[in-house]
């Protein structure tokens, strides 16, 4: 059927021009950065129109949205976790708007500790994270309002669930480190003095003391400010609470690492590694003996001990040794769980404290296995099994014997015999192998003529992993398939496989996701008018530089919430700190020229483009909405072909996180009726 589209809203031009190296790069739509403008919320207004006055007309899309509703509508649990004497867990009765906590003592009857869906009339306002105290008797709470990532901190007795104190505000990229009962250590930015909360800029980490009972104004500066500037601080304490340890960086990867012994007052805080070349963390303590994982002459991992009282690298000795397979470790009841990445899925294996190999431990499937995190006195611990046909499962694990045992089945109605998952090695432009898994029902045609989602990332050391959606079923169970692909600039096969992807590097991930494409068209999955391609944040830059360099090769795009103007990216909140991934246009002449080159934003030039459909929200204060906004002017401007571009906005939202599952179901209604309405599939 035929959608009789709005016309666009008439995007005003301004005369905004930057010089780079010599080269002048106007910027008309430079006016859209400024969120609390008048006539930014009016444009947002009338994008928004549009897009309901073109969804509305597609006749399935309620049908799509009631069956999505229904799929969703089932018990989902977490993983229990030890606090004091009790345990906890989260759980989703089907469609409530946010996870509620509900806690258990033995086996009696679980009671409701936290209701999130009670802190917002609409469902906006999330719980991200919760702390507790070693005895168990407080806890810190973080609550998100419509998304964003400044956060709010309230403190409780975990007895009657009585309120501690004041509530700490303007807090941002912060854990919460408790030290004893008396008070905890968390991090924030000042609160921006120029533009707005949303897109002003947060160079300056600090990681404070809050003493409870007492103001938030005068809780103790520990570690960042102006003596030692810092883009991002964190802070957490050994489980023995003798350590504090302080990572620090400048960048997303690579970070310093620092510790304080607490068991004497006025021990001072002890450098350990001091420079931001590789990513270290301390995973635990054995009285004075540090285990340190590491990427330090090590690009998969190792796992090391050293002595606090000479903490430097040069005393560090292997634990775990590095592997071909990259490498993350937790520990439980006294044990190690390492955690290999072999091919994007993952291979388990227990050890002691002395770094003797114990076991390889049995998985149900091939898929992606997390959790194994346990306090130190516990005899099991709990893990998360999931891949693209297998819908998360809880196992409870004994410690010594080894043994896995179904915990909590997901509810979903989803029969994985119906379906498969395989994985295919793929050669990109340079010849590099890429893998890539399909998922489709079984006895699926390939005959070109199949509805394709090709998904994926592609930077900042990101690995994806198989893991179940629930939306996915929409694509699966009407005979389309679901592509994955485990690009360059990913932390799929370790530093080496990130760097291939970053700076002058960047294109690599371009490339890689196009043979992706056509490897998919080549071999019968799918034809370019069936193929759809989506990414979010470092993905929606993967998916606006498809858009621009390769529009021929799919019939709809959907980047969401991504860095569209790589120009200038890194002047809006903590944007500066992802210049170790792309580079910056101030870096230098071939830098500018080649982030120019390839920025979705500039490279735009009038021609006939897919369907795309952006999204973002309003309150999005890491990947800040003006990218999207600016990018759907410029892109609604240059299309001459007849296929729509929209911008969904999505209000009291940020880059994802704490979205309610109305407006999650909501989203994903849309991706799919616009999806089958421009590839003229009948749902």
């Amino acid at each position: 059927m035929n959608i009789k589209a709005l016309p666009y809203p008439h995007t005003k031009k301004v005369d905004t021009v930057d010089t780079y190296f010599g080269t002048q790069v106007p910027d008309p739509y430079r006016w859209l950065e400024d969120d609390r403008a008048e006539d930014t919320k009016e444009w947002v207004i009338a994008e928004n129109k549009v897009t309901e006055n073109y969804l509305s007309q597609i006749p399935y899309r309620e049908a799509i949205r009631k069956q999505l509703e229904t799929l969703w509508n089932y018990a989902k649990y977490s993983a229990p976790f030890k606090e004091g004497k009790y345990s906890y867990f989260y759980k989703n009765d089907g469609l409530q708007s946010q996870a509620v906590l509900y806690r258990q003592l033995g086996d009696g009857a679980p009671e409701m500790f936290l209701d999130p869906n009670t802190f917002s009339k609409d469902g906006t306002t999330s719980m991200q994270g919760i702390d507790f105290t070693k005895d168990g008797s407080m806890a810190a709470y973080q609550l998100s309002e419509g998304g964003s990532d400044w956060r709010k901190v309230i403190i409780i007795n975990t007895a009657d669930k009585g309120t501690v104190g004041d509530t700490l505000t303007d807090v941002k990229f912060s854990g919460i480190a408790w030290h004893g009962n008396d008070g905890f250590y968390y991090s924030s930015y000042d609160n921006p003095k120029e533009g707005s909360q949303l897109s002003g800029m947060t160079d300056h980490h600090k990681l404070f003391y809050h003493k409870l009972g007492t103001p938030q104004s005068t809780d103790k500066l520990i570690f960042g400010g102006d003596a030692t500037p810092r883009r991002y601080i964190g802070a957490y304490l050994t489980e023995d609470e003798r350590f504090l340890v302080i990572t620090t960086a400048n960048t997303t990867t690579g970070n310093e690492l620092y510790f304080q012994d607490l068991s004497k007052p006025g021990n001072p805080i002890v450098n350990v590694v001091d420079n931001f070349d590789n990513e270290n963390s301390i995973i635990c303590n054995q009285g004075s003996m540090l285990y340190i994982l590491t990427n330090l002459y090590s690009p998969y991992y190792k796992l090391v001990t050293v002595d606090a009282s000479s903490p430097k690298p040069i005393y560090w000795k292997d634990l775990i040794p590095q592997t071909k397979n990259v490498l993350t470790v937790t520990t439980g009841g006294g044990k190690l769980f390492a955690e290999y990445l072999k091919d994007a899925t993952s291979l388990v294996e227990q050890y002691n404290m002395d770094g003797k190999l114990e076991r390889t431990i049995v998985l149900p499937s091939v898929g992606t296995a997390s959790g194994f995190g346990a306090k130190i006195e516990e005899k099991e611990v709990y893990y998360t099994f999931t891949n693209y046909v297998y819908p998360s499962t809880i196992f409870k694990y004994d410690i010594a014997s080894g043994q896995s045992t179904l915990y909590k089945k997901s509810g979903v109605k989803f029969d994985p015999e119906q379906y498969q998952s395989e994985q295919v090695f793929y050669p990109s432009k340079d010849g590099t192998k890429i893998p890539m898994i399909i998922t489709f029902k079984k006895g699926t045609a390939l005959n070109g003529k199949n509805p394709l989602l090709l998904y994926a990332y592609g930077g900042f050391g990101v690995s994806l992993t198989p893991a179940f959606s629930t939306s996915n079923i929409i694509l699966l169970e009407h005979g389309g398939i679901y592509a994955v692909a485990n690009l360059r600039g990913g932390g799929e096969y370790g530093e080496k496989w990130h760097k291939q992807g970053t700076k002058l590097k960047k294109q690599n991930v371009f490339d890689d996701f196009i043979a992706a494409a056509e490897y998919l068209i080549k071999h019968k999955y799918t034809s370019k008018d069936y193929l759809a391609i989506s990414g979010g944040s470092n993905g929606g830059l993967l998916i606006g530089a498809m858009i621009t360099q390769r529009p021929d090769l799919f019939k709809v795009a959907f980047p969401a919430v991504g860095v569209l103007d790589m120009l200038r990216y890194n002047k809006f909140t903590a944007g500066a700190g992802w210049s170790y991934d792309y580079g910056t246009a101030e870096d230098s002449q071939e830098m500018f020229e080649y982030l120019y080159k390839y920025s979705p934003y500039h490279a735009l030039k009038p021609g006939n483009f897919p369907a795309v459909m952006i999204t973002t929200g309003d309150h999005d204060d890491r990947v800040v909405p003006a990218h999207s906004f600016k990018f759907a002017a410029r892109l609604q401007e240059d299309q001459q072909g007849p296929a729509p571009v929209l911008i969904r906005i999505e209000t009291k939202a940020g880059h994802g996180a704490g979205k309610s599952t109305a407006q999650v179901i909501n989203e994903q209604a849309d991706k799919w009726a616009f999806m089958f309405q421009n590839i003229g599939i009948t749902w």
